[in-house]
C-alpha cells in the first residue's frame, strides 16, 4: 500500500481533467490492476471496465446546487467467483484531489489500500460467494460527481446491495465509521464482527448528518441516487493541513495504512460471504446504537432495545427521587424546596457560565485575536474552560454562604447530587423522546452515578466525605468520565480544524467557547455537590482566575500566534488567490465594464489582518465590493460558499489571456406554447467552470435541461452550477424556461460564467506567482487563474 500511495501522489495535485488525473493515475492504476489479475487464484475472475459518464444531479449541499458533469473517468474493478455473481458489495475511494494538493491523504490512501486490499482477495485461496466491485472514482472532488455517474448509469451498479466508502477529513490516525444506513443494522453488526481495529460513534453520524460540518461525501449519492445501505469510514486526525499542500504520503503513518488495510479487508471479506448480503432489503429496519469502548471493542444494539434500557434507566431515576420528594413533609422537611432552589441555582451558574465565557470570546473576537487557540490547544482550555469552572464554583459558593448557610454539608452534597442526576435524567428522557441514538451517553450518564450512589449511600450517612467516600466515589464515575473525555477528545480533534476553514461570518471563538462551556458543565455536574462538601474553595477559585486572567492577557497581547509553518505540525491559514478577469455586457450585448485583479479570499474569520503586516498592498482600501445587480455578486465563486465568506478583496491585476479561453453564446430564444422564453446557451472551456443565474423582477425560473428538471435556487435566491469536464468534451449545450409575468426594460434574467484554470500553464500568471511568493510561510495560498463574463437577456 505505501508503494501505491507513493506512486498515486508522485504525480502532484490531481485535479479532474487534469492529465495528471486522466492519463497518469489512470494508466497507472490499470497497470497495477492487471499485474493483480495475473497474480491471482483461479477461483476469482477480474473484470475491468474504464467508465466515462455524462450526467447532472441537485444537491442541497452548501445551500443547494446543481451539478452537470460530461466525460468524467471511473476506473471499476469486479472481483467475483469463477462462476459469476449475482450480489456484490461495493467498495468506493477517489484518486482526484483538490487543486494545488497532493491529497494522499484525501484520498490516495484509501485507492491505495482498496488495490492492496484487491490483490489479496484475489490471490485468496478461499472462495467469495458474491462479487466485490472495486470503483475507483475520478471525481469526487468535484463535489461527487463521479460516484453518481457510476450508481446511476454503469451496468454493475445492480448488482450492488451494499457499499464501504474510503474517505478522510484529516490525514491519518484511524479511520472512523461516522455514517451507516441507512437503518440496515446488520451492517452495523458486519462490521462489529469483523472489523479488527474498531473506532466507530453514532455520535459522530448524528454529528455529521446535522448539517454542521460543512463536507460530504460519496455515501450520500450511494444512499440517496441509488437507495443502497452502506458505511462512511474517514480519517479525521490532524484535519489541519487537509486540503492543503502538507497532505503528502510521508505524513501518513504506515500503522494508519495497515489498520485501515486490516479493517477493510475483514469487512469485505465478510461482506463477500455474507448470507444477508442478498437479501439485505429484508433487514432494512431501525436504527443502531454504536460506540466503540476506547478503539478496543464496539458495543452494538437496535435503537428500540436502546429506547427500552434508557427508559428504564429513568424509571430506576424516578423511583429513587420519587422516594424522597413525596415522603410525608414531616420527614423530608425542606428537601422538596431545597431541591427545587438547588435546580435553580444550578441552571442559573451554568448560564452565567455560557454568558461569562461568551462575553470574554466576543471581546477576543473584537480586538482581532480571534484563534490564537488554534496553534496551541490548550490556550483555549486555560482561557474558556477555566472561566466557565471558575464561574460555577462563584455561583454555588455563594449559595452555600448565602442561602443554605443554616443546612449540613452532607445533606446539600446529597440535594446537589441528585439535582445533577435529575439534569441528566431529563436529558436523557429528551434525547430518546427525539429518537437519537447518542443518548446512550446520557444513560451511561445516570446510571452509573446512581448505582455509585445507591452502594455508597450507608457509609456516606455514617461517615460524611472520608477518604473511602471519595475513593468510591471516583471509581463509580470513572467509567462515564473516562468515554466522556474520549468523545470530546474525537470532537475537538475533528472541530478545532474544521473552525480554520469555517468561513468569515462565523467567530470561531463564539463557536469553540460555547462547547467548552458545555463540556466543562458536563464534566463538572457530579463533582458540585463536592463544593457543599468542602470546607472552602477560594484555593481553587483563585487558581483558576488567575489561570484565565494571565492567559486573557497574553491573548490580547497577541503571545499566541494563530499558525504554524513547524515542519512536523503545519497549521496553515488557507488563502484563495483567483486571478480573474470580468466582463460586464448589458441587455444589448455591449461590454459596459472591464477589470481584471486578484480575488483573495480568506477562509477563517480573521480575514487578512495576519497578512497586511507582510503583503501591505492587501489591506482594507481593496475590499471587495458587491455588485448589487450580478448574480453572487459578481465574483467568479467556484462553489456556492459566498454565504460563508463576505469578507473579500480585490488587489487589481493585468488582465489575464489562458490559452484555451471559455466561450459562452446564445444558441436560440424562443417562446413555448406555455408563454415562457427558452434560452438555449453553449459553453465551452476549461474543466471547470461555474455558471450564475439570477432572474429580475418580474420572472421565474420555471425549468431548465439540468439536474431532474427543477432548477434549485442556492443561498441568497440565486442558481448555481458546478461544471465539469474529463480530458475531452464536446460543447457544453443546455436551455433555461424563464417564465416572464411582466416586461421590463432591464430585461429578464441575468446570466454569468466563470471559468476556472486548474491545471497546466494556464493555470498561472506572472502576478499570481509574484504575490504568491510573498505570503509567509505560516500560509497555504491556493491559486488559479479564471475568467468571469456576464450578460443580460
Amino acid at each position: 500500500s505505501r508503494d501505491y500511495l507513493e506512486h498515486i501522489t508522485s504525480v502532484g495535485p490531481r485535479t479532474t481533467g487534469s492529465p495528471e488525473n486522466e492519463i497518469l493515475t489512470v494508466h497507472y492504476l490499470l497497470e497495477q490492476i492487471k499485474l493483480i489479475e495475473v497474480q491471482s487464484s483461479s477461483l476469482h475472475r477480474i473484470s475491468v471496465d474504464v467508465q466515462r459518464p455524462t450526467g447532472s444531479f441537485s444537491i442541497d449541499f452548501l445551500g443547494g446546487f446543481t451539478s452537470y458533469y460530461d466525460n468524467i473517468t471511473n476506473v471499476v474493478v469486479k472481483l467475483e467467483p469463477r462462476d459469476g455473481a449475482q450480489h456484490a458489495v461495493l467498495a468506493n475511494c477517489h484518486f482526484d484531489s483538490v487543486a494545488n494538493s497532493p491529497g494522499a491523504s484525501d484520498d490516495a490512501v484509501s485507492c491505495s489500500v482498496m488495490l492492496e486490499v484487491l490483490r489479496a482477495l484475489s490471490a485468496s485461496p478461499e472462495a467469495l460467494h458474491h462479487a466485490v466491485i472495486f470503483l475507483f472514482n475520478g471525481a469526487e472532488e468535484n463535489v461527487l460527481q463521479a460516484s453518481h455517474g457510476f450508481i446511476t448509469q454503469h451496468p454493475w451498479a445492480g448488482l450492488i446491495r451494499a457499499f464501504i466508502n474510503l474517505e478522510a477529513a484529516g490525514v491519518g490516525g484511524k479511520e472512523l465509521v461516522f455514517q451507516t444506513g441507512p437503518e440496515n443494522p446488520w451492517l452495523v453488526q458486519a462490521y462489529v464482527s469483523a472489523a479488527k481495529h474498531p473506532f466507530a460513534s453514532v455520535v459522530a453520524q448524528e454529528v455529521f448528518q446535522s448539517g454542521i460540518i460543512p463536507s460530504d461525501t460519496d455515501f450520500r449519492i450511494y444512499r440517496d441516487f441509488g437507495n443502497i445501505p452502506g458505511i462512511d469510514l474517514a480519517f479525521i486526525e490532524n484535519g489541519y493541513i487537509y486540503h492543503t499542500k502538507y497532505d503528502t504520503a510521508d505524513r501518513i503513518l504506515t500503522d494508519s495504512i495497515q489498520r485501515a488495510g486490516d479493517n477493510i479487508l475483514a469487512v469485505l471479506k465478510y461482506l463477500a460471504t455474507s448470507d444477508m448480503l442478498p437479501s439485505s432489503s429484508k433487514y432494512r429496519h431501525g436504527n443502531m446504537v454504536f460506540f466503540d469502548v476506547l478503539g478496543l471493542c464496539v458495543i452494538a444494539y437496535p435503537s428500540r432495545v436502546g429506547s427500552i434500557i434508557n427508559y428504564m434507566v429513568v424509571m430506576a431515576v424516578v423511583l429513587y427521587l420519587g422516594k424522597k420528594l413525596l415522603q410525608p413533609k414531616h420527614k423530608t422537611g425542606t428537601y422538596t424546596k431545597d431541591f427545587l432552589c438547588g435546580l435553580g441555582i444550578t441552571l442559573v451558574s451554568w448560564f452565567t457560565s455560557l454568558v461569562t465565557v461568551l462575553i470574554i470570546a466576543v471581546f477576543i473576537s473584537l480586538i482581532g485575536r480571534s484563534l490564537s487557540w488554534y496553534n496551541h490547544f490548550y490556550v483555549s482550555v486555560c482561557l474558556y474552560g477555566t472561566a466557565a469552572a471558575a464561574k460555577i464554583i462563584l455561583i454555588h459558593t455563594l449559595a452555600k454562604r448565602f442561602y443554605y448557610m443554616n443546612a449540613s454539608d452532607r445533606y446539600l452534597g446529597e440535594v446537589f447530587f441528585d439535582i445533577s442526576l435529575f439534569v441528566h435524567c431529563v436529558s436523557l428522557t429528551a434525547l430518546t423522546y427525539q429518537g437519537l441514538c447518542s443518548a446512550f451517553i446520557s444513560a451511561v450518564w445516570v446510571a452509573f452515578p446512581l448505582l455509585t450512589r445507591l452502594c455508597m449511600h450507608k457509609d456516606f450517612k455514617q461517615h460524611g466525605a472520608q477518604g473511602k467516600f471519595i475513593a468510591l466515589y471516583f471509581l463509580g464515575m470513572f467509567i462515564p468520565y473516562l468515554y466522556a473525555l474520549y468523545l470530546i477528545w474525537a470532537v475537538f480533534e475533528m472541530f478545532t480544524p474544521i473552525l480554520g476553514r469555517s468561513g468569515t461570518e462565523i467567530p470561531p471563538d463564539v463557536v469553540l467557547a460555547s462547547i467548552l462551556a458545555g463540556c466543562t458543565m458536563i464534566l463538572s455536574s457530579y463533582f458540585i455537590n463536592f463544593i457543599y462538601l468542602a470546607r472552602s474553595t477560594k484555593r481553587t477559585m483563585l487558581v483558576l482566575t488567575v489561570v484565565c486572567a494571565v492567559t486573557f492577557l497574553l491573548v490580547c497581547g497577541g503571545a499566541f500566534f494563530p499558525y504554524s509553518s513547524h515542519p512536523a505540525s503545519p497549521k496553515p491559514k488557507r488563502v484563495f488567490l483567483q486571478h480573474v478577469t470580468r466582463t460586464f455586457h448589458d441587455l444589448d450585448g455591449n461590454i459596459v465594464k472591464r477589470d481584471s485583479g486578484i480575488w483573495i479570499n480568506g477562509f477563517d474569520y480573521t480575514g487578512m489582518s495576519h497578512i497586511t503586516p507582510h503583503i501591505p498592498e492587501i489591506n482594507d482600501s481593496i475590499r471587495a465590493h458587491c455588485e448589487e445587480n450580478a448574480p453572487l455578486c459578481g465574483f467568479p465563486w467556484y462553489l456556492p460558499v459566498h454565504f460563508l465568506i463576505r469578507k473579500n478583496w480585490y488587489l487589481p491585476a493585468p488582465e489575464v489571456s489562458p490559452g484555451n479561453p471559455a466561450q459562452f453564446r446564445l444558441v436560440s430564444k424562443e417562446q413555448t406554447p406555455w408563454d415562457s422564453i427558452k434560452l438555449t446557451f453553449e459553453a465551452t472551456g476549461p474543466s471547470h467552470m461555474s455558471f450564475y443565474i439570477r432572474t429580475h423582477e418580474g420572472s421565474t425560473l420555471s425549468q431548465w435541461s439540468l439536474g431532474n428538471g427543477t432548477p434549485v435556487t442556492s443561498k441568497g435566491g440565486d442558481y448555481f452550477v458546478f461544471y465539469s469536464h474529463g480530458l475531452q468534451a464536446s460543447a457544453w449545450r443546455f436551455w433555461i424556461e424563464v417564465q416572464v409575468l411582466e416586461e421590463r426594460p432591464e430585461g429578464m434574467v441575468t446570466v454569468a460564467i466563470a471559468a476556472h484554470y486548474f491545471s497546466g500553464e494556464d493555470k498561472r500568471s506572472s502576478q499570481l506567482d509574484a504575490l504568491k511568493e510573498k505570503f509567509p510561510d505560516w500560509t497555504f495560498p491556493s491559486a488559479w487563474v479564471c475568467t468571469y463574463s456576464l450578460f443580460v437577456f
